[in-house]
């Protein structure tokens, strides 16, 4: 497929400045894509957009992508009722270094170049700003933009002139990109619209020159109807000290069935042939969930590789009776260990139940082991024993302990 058909067969077709979007498909195109870091991770949000960006590079663009030292010194203040609190200088140096090696895990392979706002603005002048930039940025339209007017209502908490200028610095970004490397085009997340559109304004301005805008339409959850990429302990992160890869990995496994499709679409690299012979199979067989494991395999390794991928996958299958617990590998229970309570070798059944919490007492114990309710390493067992190996003890269909 040509670019276009790509982008519309994906669904990443949102909001753009161009009439025609096929002119992505003719000459190749200078475009930047910058992530805010107010932390030092990804979520899965930035996730679908970068995906977009992989396919702008594989169809043959130059890429640019930006890690906002400057902006990052502000805060972006789209979409937040309150004013953020300024991160330090070593808080922004940690946050930009995650975001780069997150780019280079995520891009892996591809051609393009990290950039660093805080490069071209640590030198400039503030009066020389004013001068040079400020001047060409009418008051009407940074007062009109949505985030400032929800700030400033009747109801709103009030706006610093520092998130005031957010989008005054942020388009001066796209004014010097395209002056230094003839960027001519912004890629960007739905909620970033405006802030996009002010850099194009600028350039227009201040070079007379024509520039773009693409965005990326936000990700909904069909079943729900709420935007997609959230789970209940919150944001889905690409770091496994936020999301573990475990974690990660069972979140696209619990994929609601009305939205998996389009999930693969967004945030894996199949064909368009690959994924019409996989929604052929899930026709035919419903009951296997092949579209959920295919997401949960294909992301999971494109974000963590795929030796944490494997490793996931084994200590899922033991988790949920389709393996043995003697198949795990070491570094499969140690990821294990970060997910399950987890109790020292040496112990009875019965201790391990109690300091593990599954059971509230002795006899609470005993009775779950005379029941049958208890099972080790696949084994249901029907009194108490000392346990001396690694081992999982596992109550009912989802309670857990390693042994170790």
């Amino acid at each position: 497929m040509k670019l276009s058909e790509e982008l519309a067969w994906r669904g990443f077709v949102n909001q753009t400045t161009y009439e025609d979007l096929s002119i992505l498909d003719e000459d190749p195109i200078s475009f930047y894509w910058g992530v805010d870091p107010s932390s030092d991770s990804m979520t899965i949000g930035n996730l679908a957009a970068a995906m977009m960006v992989r396919h702008f590079i594989n169809h043959g663009h130059k890429a640019y992508l930006l890690v906002g030292g400057a902006t990052g010194m502000i805060g972006d203040p789209d979409g937040k009722a309150d004013e953020r609190n300024l991160k330090t200088l070593d808080e922004i140096a940690k946050n930009k270094a995650g975001i780069s090696a997150q780019y280079m895990q995520i891009f892996a392979g591809k051609e393009f170049t990290v950039v660093d706002n805080y490069d071209w603005f640590k030198d400039i002048n503030y009066l020389d700003f004013l001068r040079n930039v400020g001047k060409h940025v009418p008051m009407s339209q940074m007062l009109g933009r949505e985030f400032v007017q929800s700030r400033l209502g009747n109801e709103g908490s009030g706006i610093s002139y520092a998130e005031f200028s957010y989008s005054l610095i942020q388009g001066y970004d796209f004014v010097n990109l395209s002056r230094e490397y003839g960027v001519t085009l912004q890629l960007c997340g739905a909620d970033q619209w405006g802030n996009s559109i002010a850099g194009v304004d600028m350039i227009r301005r201040m070079d007379g020159k024509e520039a773009h805008v693409y965005s990326t339409p936000l990700v909904i959850n069909k079943t729900t109807g709420v935007k997609f990429g959230k789970s209940e302990g919150g944001a889905i992160w690409l770091d496994a000290k936020k999301t573990s890869v475990f974690k990660f990995y069972q979140f696209w496994l619990n994929a609601d069935d009305m939205g998996a499709i389009d999930y693969i679409k967004i945030y894996t690299l199949l064909s368009k042939t690959e994924i019409d012979n996989l929604e052929t199979q899930i026709k035919n067989n419903p009951a296997e969930r092949l579209a959920q494991k295919t997401l949960a395999h294909e992301v999971t390794a494109l974000v963590h590789g795929k030796n944490r991928t494997d490793s996931v996958e084994r200590v899922t299958n033991v988790l949920f009776g389709k393996a043995e617990f003697q198949t795990l590998k070491s570094d499969d229970i140690n990821e294990l260990a970060k997910e399950i309570p987890t109790v020292n070798i040496g112990k009875s059944i019965i201790e391990s139940l109690i300091e593990s919490g599954i059971s509230s007492s002795n006899s609470d114990a005993r009775r779950l082991i005379a029941s049958g309710a208890i099972s080790i390493n696949g084994e249901k067992i029907d009194e108490d024993n000392i346990i001396n190996t690694v081992s999982l003890i596992k109550k009912g269909k989802n309670s857990f302990i390693l042994v170790r």
